[in-house]
Formats: C-alpha cells, sequence, structure tokens
C-alpha cells in the first residue's frame, strides 16, 4: 500500500525514540534496529497489535532479504558482552554481536566458546537461532550445547528468558533447546548465557587425501579406535579446496593428549595425513566455513554414522556433489549449491524414507515458501510445530516459513 512504508516509519520512530535506528533498506521496506530487549518488545508488541509482517535479520548474510514483510528488525544494535566469568566459564552476550568479536572479547579472558559456525560475519542470534554449527559439533556438540539460556523476544512482544547462568539448570521446559535452531519462529534471541571452555593448550590440524569412501572408513576406523577429535570433517574437492576429497582432522587438548591422539588417528584413518603449519591449519577452517554461503542454497541432512555412505549418495542423486562437509562423528552433512525447490522437495522426501531430517538452513525466499526450513520428515510434526508457533506468535507476525504446513 503506498505510503504503509511512511506511516509505519513513523510509528516506530514514535515508539523508541533514542532507543532505536529507524531507517529504510534499498528497496524501500522500513528497518528498524533496538538497542535494548525493551525496544524489541516494543517494536513486536505494536506490530502484533497493527498486523505487522515482521522479518527479522542479523548482519544480513544468512537469512534471505527477499521474504516479504511489512518491516525489518535487525539486531545489530544489540552488541554489548554483558558479562564473562572465566573462572566459571560463562559468558552473557547479546545477540547481535559478530561472533569474530565475541570470540576476540572472550579470548582476552582466556577462555574460548567451542563452536565454529558456517558463514562470515555472522551474529550470535543468527548462529542460535538457526542452530548452526561446524566441524567442532564433532568434538564439542551442537550448538544448543553450548548455550544455557537466552533472552527470547516473542512474537507478540513477551519477553522470555528460559535457561539460566550457571552450567547446572535443568529445571522446566527447556525452551532455550527448542529456541536454539527455530530461525526465529518463536522469536528473537537479544541475549545468551553460554557455555565456555578454557582455550586448549595444543590445536594442531590433519589432513589426508584420497577416494571418498576410502577416507570416510578410515575416520570411522579412528572413531571405534576410541579417538575423540574435536573436528572429524570429510570434504569434497570444492569444500575442501583440493583436487580430490579430504579428510580434514582438528585435535585439541593438553600438549600430551594432542600428541597421543595424533599417534592413534594416524594408525587408523586411510591415506597419508599431513600436519598443517599453524598459519595453514586456520585458513583451511575458514576456508571450510566460508564456503558454506558462497553458493545460493545450503542444507543440513542428519544420518547415522554408519549410514553416512548412503546419506552421500542420495544427496549426489537428487542434488549434486560440488560442496559437501560431512562430520563424521556427530553423523552430520551440510550440502550447498543451486537447487530448484522440486528437488529440494524430493530430495527431502527420499530422505524421510529413511528417516534423515533434512534443514533447508538457506535459501531465497521464493525457495524458502516453497519448501521451509526444515518441513515435517515424520508423521504430526508439523501439526506440533504449527501449535508451538501461534503460542509464541498468536498473530503471525513473524516471517519464518518453517514449513509446518
Amino acid at each position: 500500500m503506498p505510503g504503509a512504508g511512511l506511516t509505519i516509519v513513523r510509528r516506530v520512530r514514535s515508539l523508541l525514540g533514542a532507543e532505536g535506528v529507524v531507517d529504510t533498506h534499498q528497496d524501500g521496506l522500513p528497518r528498524v534496529t533496538p538497542r535494548t530487549t525493551e525496544a524489541c518488545a516494543l517494536v513486536l508488541e505494536t506490530a502484533s497489535d497493527e498486523g505487522w509482517k515482521v522479518r527479522v535479520e542479523g548482519s544480513g548474510r544468512w537469512a534471505p532479504r527477499d521474504l516479504a514483510a511489512d518491516l525489518a528488525l535487525s539486531t545489530v544494535g544489540l552488541t554489548r558482552v554483558v558479562s564473562v566469568n572465566a573462572p566459571d566459564l560463562v559468558a552473557t552476550a547479546e545477540g547481535g554481536i559478530p561472533w569474530d568479536d565475541l570470540r576476540r572479547a572472550l579470548a582476552d579472558h582466556g577462555a574460548w566458546l567451542a563452536a565454529d559456525p558456517p558463514g562470515a560475519s555472522r551474529t550470535l542470534g543468527s548462529v542460535v537461532a538457526t542452530g548452526t554449527a561446524g566441524p567442532l559439533r564433532t568434538g564439542f556438540g551442537s550448538l544448543r550445547d553450548h548455550v544455557l539460556g537466552l533472552t527470547l523476544v516473542t512474537g507478540d512482544g513477551r519477553v522470555l528468558q528460559p535457561g539460566g547462568r550457571v552450567v547446572k539448570n535443568v529445571a522446566g521446559f527447556d525452551l532455550t533447546k527448542l529456541a536454539a535452531g527455530s530461525f526465529g519462529a518463536f522469536g528473537v534471541v537479544t541475549s545468551a548465557h553460554l557455555r565456555l571452555r578454557s582455550v586448549p593448550r595444543a590445536d594442531i590440524t590433519l589432513r589426508a587425501e584420497g577416494e571418498r569412501d576410502e577416507l570416510l572408513f578410515g575416520a570411522l576406523a579412528a572413531l571405534e579406535a576410541g579417538e575423540s577429535p574435536g573436528a572429524l570433517e570429510l570434504l569434497s574437492p570444492a569444500a575442501g579446496g583440493r583436487n580430490a576429497w579430504t579428510l580434514g582432522i582438528r585435535l585439541l587438548g593438553s600438549e600430551t593428549a594432542v600428541e597421543h591422539a595424533r599417534r592413534s588417528v594416524s594408525a587408523a584413518a586411510a591415506g597419508a595425513l599431513e600436519q598443517l603449519t599453524p598459519a595453514a591449519a586456520p585458513e583451511f577452517w575458514r576456508s571450510v566455513a566460508a564456503g558454506a554461503t558462497e553458493r545460493p542454497v545450503t542444507l543440513r541432512l542428519g544420518a547415522p554414522p554408519s549410514s553416512l555412505a548412503d546419506a552421500l549418495d542420495l544427496v549426489s542423486h537428487h542434488l549434486d556433489d560440488g560442496w559437501l562437509s560431512v562430520s563424521v562423528g556427530a553423523a552430520a552433512l551440510r550440502w550447498s549449491g543451486a537447487a530448484p525447490p522440486d528437488r529440494l522437495r524430493l530430495l527431502r522426501a527420499a530422505a524421510a524414507q529413511q528417516e534423515f531430517p533434512v534443514t533447508v538452513e538457506r535459501a531465497p525466499g521464493d525457495t524458502l515458501r516453497a519448501v521451509g526450513h526444515f518441513g515435517a520428515y515424520r508423521e504430526g510434526i508439523a501439526p506440533l510445530v504449527a501449535a508451538l508457533r501461534r503460542a509464541f506468535d498468536p498473530q503471525g507476525v513473524l516471517a519464518v516459513p518453517t514449513g509446518d504446513g
């Protein structure tokens, strides 16, 4: 409607005053950048009352910018590290802080968040909302394992604070884990309480090249030998930046433990392992992380370790084997490339027959509207997700195409 955007801009400016910046995208969509959780809540409460559709974004490099909405809400005004308790290995940070800034701030305290999410220039809130984890999920778990609690502003402006600031906090319904990986369907993450670790004293990367199945067999053999590497990643040539399939192994811990693991892994893994230099290793892993967002569509698929070869064949058959990254120990596969909605539907249907969940992590808006982020691969899930969305966003304010029907 002509003039509607200008009306929204004026209304939001009058609501927030100095607590938020209001401007417009190049396409004319009004955008608000709240500086506090309370300001974010006020915007969403008003949107719910007025019937506005709101698209939530962080740095704008993960969520699609072409999803239909009346207002964009950006979290980049929420950038504080609220607290770091290094002795207790916990920290609290706001959702709009860039991941690299958070990592550096924690390092200043001798602390480390053992996660390496894919993509560049991500914000903490984006990583939590999408539940994206990189190669370190093999040794340190999924993103949910690092989030102790959070502040969530629902679609109708309620401020919820599930979880807590301590490691042992298990009372009540675990809304924290529900929100992490929901793609913002239940609300906006404005802050998170994080589980930290001490910076490892030793950190080395080993790499081997060879045939896909041979490397996969070697990786599984290393796990069966009792080793728990921080990362055990099987990479296609495009993902590994090599001419052949690559197995990347990252070992972290004390110098004694890392040396023991290096010998054990070298004996079990197939192919000749080379140890990357201290300068080359970080660049190798950065390249893997960045590659996940260099193509228009990124998805992840879960499968038991014994079925990873079948999962790879399934993806190669329905899509291609261009950019593929497999966290062998975590039983997770990530693919990135170009794919129309009908191909994604066929893959999801074929994967459902083997109970492999397929999550479309990022894609153009039209594609996401057609297939949804995670859809339903088991009977009865779609109505449950839809009911949860109504509980947290009664008016359907949040523009999040989950595929729940």
